[in-house]
């Protein structure tokens, strides 16, 4: 059992995107299914052959601003990425309770900031279909900053943007490596997305404190 969050400790709020306000089942979609079909369509290619050479070229710059950058993907596998995310932009969904969460830090009071490695054009696709950018104090992309969330130099970096206290901070994301390395730098109060894609199972972390509905982090009454 997940303990419930010290609220009472928690002055700022940093916020993933992809897989924790939003569900990630689009993205990976996007990146596993209509990518590497484009791919084959644009080669010739036979499409399990196009997902060998698409998903390489995946784990060649997983965990850097690369991975991110979908004018790199671009340039990269000679694809329109832009347009074709469009094509499947129906598939881009809120979490459950994830608004009334939002809604709930807002009364409180305390700075809710989105912090997502997502591209701008990704994130502007985003804000576009849902209202999380009604609920955000203001947001931080790993681009504007110059280093992906899972590098240690990107924690300080984003301190001295919003001036936040690392003592007093809680991080909500579903990524492992942006945890330990928010862990590392002295973010306090962490947890888990154990649910990302609502088209695969949950996962609960065995390193930090999961959950699998935002409910699970509701704040107090006030």
């Amino acid at each position: 059992m997940t303990p419930r969050l010290p609220w009472d400790a928690i002055h700022t709020v940093l916020l993933d995107m992809d897989g924790t306000l939003l569900d990630l089942h689009f993205d990976n979609f996007f990146f596993q299914e209509t990518v590497p079909r484009a791919y084959a369509e644009k080669n010739g290619l036979d499409l399990a052959t196009a997902r060998i050479q698409v998903f390489d070229a995946y784990q060649d710059n997983r965990g850097t601003l690369a991975w991110y950058d979908l004018d790199h993907w671009s340039r990269q596998l000679g694809l329109e990425i832009a347009i074709l995310k469009e094509e499947v932009a129906h598939l881009i969904r809120v979490h459950p309770h994830a608004l009334s969460f939002l809604a709930a830090l807002r009364a409180s009071g305390r700075p809710a900031h989105l912090v997502t490695n997502a591209h701008a054009i990704s994130l502007n696709m985003k804000l576009a279909r849902t209202p999380i950018g009604d609920y955000l104090t203001s947001i931080i992309t790993s681009h504007e900053v110059g280093k992906a969330k899972e590098e240690a130099a990107f924690w300080p970096l984003l301190m001295e943007r919003l001036g936040f206290d690392p003592a007093t901070t809680l991080l909500v994301d579903d990524s492992e490596p942006v945890l330990a390395a928010a862990q590392t730098f002295g973010i306090a109060h962490l947890r888990h997305i154990a649910n990302p894609s609502s088209g695969l199972p949950p996962k609960p972390s065995a390193r930090f404190p999961s959950v699998v509905d935002f409910r699970e982090l509701a704040l107090p009454d006030p």
